[in-house]
C-alpha cells in the first residue's frame, strides 16, 4: 500500500502558520493607516518602525512556511475575522484610541499563536523544530512592539480625553521597559534580522539540513505510523526543494560552475527521484524499505556535500551579495507554487 503523504497534524500547523500569515498583513496595513490618521510626528515615527518590523517578520513568516514545507489556507474563522477587523478599522465609528486598542490585542494574540506553534513544533517532530525557529525572534519583537504600544496607548487616551498631551516621563519608562527587554532578547532580535535577508546559501543548506534530520528521525524510529509521517514530508520537501532547484539555481550556475558539474547534479536528483518514488509505493514495513532508505541517505550525502563545497564556493565567488538574495527569492516562489501544487 502506497504510503500517504500528508499528515493530519502537519497539515494543522500549516493552517496555523497560515492565519498567522493573514493576521501579520493585518497588522501591517493597521499600522499603515494608523500614520495617515494620526497627526503626532513622533507617534508616526514610533509606528514607522513598527511597519520595518512587521514587514521584515512577514517575510520572516513567508519563510518559515515555505521551510515547513506544507501550503495552506488560513482557517475560516480567521479569515472571517480578519474581514471584520478590516471594515472596523477603516469605518468611522472607533476613534484613533479605540482602534490601536484592539491592534494591541492583535499582536498579543500574535504572540500567543507563535508560542503555541512553538510548543506544538516540539510535538510534532525535531525537522519542524528546525524549520520554525525562526519564529521565536518574531514572538519577541511583537511583545517588545507591545510595550511600544502601551505607551502610545496612554498618550492617545490621554489627549483624546483630555486635549492635552500626557507627561514625557511616560517615553522614558517605556523605553526603560524595552531596553530590559532587549537584554533578555537581543540575540532573538539578531536572528530576526539575520532570517528577513537570507540568502541562496542559506536557504538551500537550510532545506539540506531538515532533509538529514527526517532522514535521523525515520532511521531510529520503530513506529510505522511515525515513519510514514516523516517519509511523507521527507518525500515533499525533496521533491519541492530538487525541483526549485533545477527551476531556478542550476541554469543560473552552469555559464561558471561548469557544463559537467552542472548536468551531475541533474543526474543525481533525477537518480534520487528514482528511489524515492520506489520509496512511496511501498511500505514501512516492507523489508526493502531500510535499504532504500540508506540509498536515500547516502545519495542526499553525496549531493549535498558537492552542492556545498564546489557548488557554494561558485555561487560565493560569481555572485553578489544582491544577486544571491534575489536567487533566494526566486526559489523561495517556485518552492511555494510547488508544495501548494502538491498539497
Amino acid at each position: 500500500m502506497p504510503i500517504t503523504l500528508t499528515d493530519a497534524k502537519r497539515a494543522t500547523l500549516a493552517q496555523k502558520l497560515a492565519s498567522m500569515r493573514e493576521i501579520q498583513n493585518l497588522i501591517v496595513a493597521n499600522e499603515r493607516q494608523f500614520i495617515q490618521e494620526c497627526s503626532d510626528n513622533d507617534i508616526r515615527s514610533r509606528l514607522q518602525d513598527m511597519i520595518e518590523d512587521d514587514e521584515k517578520n512577514l517575510g520572516i513568516i513567508e519563510t518559515v512556511i515555505t521551510q515547513y514545507g506544507i501550503q495552506a489556507e488560513p482557517k475560516d474563522t480567521v479569515q472571517k475575522m480578519v474581514s471584520q477587523a478590516q471594515e472596523m478599522m477603516q469605518g468611522s465609528e472607533l476613534n484613533l484610541y479605540e482602534k490601536m486598542a484592539q491592534h494591541e490585542l492583535l499582536k498579543h494574540g500574535q504572540v500567543l499563536s507563535g508560542l503555541i506553534v512553538h510548543k506544538a513544533a516540539q510535538v510534532v517532530g525535531a525537522d519542524v523544530q528546525e524549520a520554525l525557529a525562526p519564529l521565536n525572534a518574531v514572538n519577541f519583537e511583537n511583545r517588545a512592539h507591545q510595550e511600544q504600544l502601551k505607551g502610545i496607548l496612554e498618550y492617545v487616551g490621554t489627549r483624546e480625553l483630555t486635549g492635552q498631551e500626557p507627561d514625557d516621563g511616560f517615553w522614558a519608562q517605556i523605553q526603560d521597559a524595552l531596553a530590559a527587554m532587549t537584554g533578555v532578547l537581543g540575540s532573538a532580535a539578531t536572528q530576526a534580522s539575520d532570517a528577513s535577508d537570507m540568502d541562496i546559501l542559506t536557504l538551500i543548506f537550510m532545506d539540506h539540513q531538515k532533509t538529514k534530520t527526517l532522514i535521523r528521525e525515520i532511521e531510529k524510529s520503530k513506529d510505522p505510523n511515525k515513519i510514514q509521517e516523516y517519509f511523507g514530508q521527507l518525500y515533499k520537501d525533496l521533491t519541492a526543494h530538487s525541483k526549485a532547484e533545477e527551476e531556478v539555481v542550476y541554469p543560473r550556475v552552469r555559464s561558471f560552475y561548469g557544463e559537467a558539474d552542472t548536468q551531475e547534479l541533474y543526474d543525481e536528483q533525477a537518480e534520487l527521484e528514482k528511489v524515492l518514488n520506489e520509496m512511496k509505493n511501498s511500505e514501512p514495513t516492507a523489508e526493502a524499505f531500510p535499504h532504500l532508505l540508506k540509498r536515500v541517505k547516502d545519495m542526499v550525502g553525496d549531493h549535498t556535500r558537492q552542492e556545498e563545497s564546489t557548488m557554494f564556493a561558485a555561487i560565493r565567488k560569481n555572485m553578489n551579495d544582491s544577486q544571491r538574495e534575489q536567487m533566494a527569492t526566486e526559489f523561495k516562489e517556485a518552492k511555494k507554487r510547488l508544495q501548494t501544487q502538491m498539497k
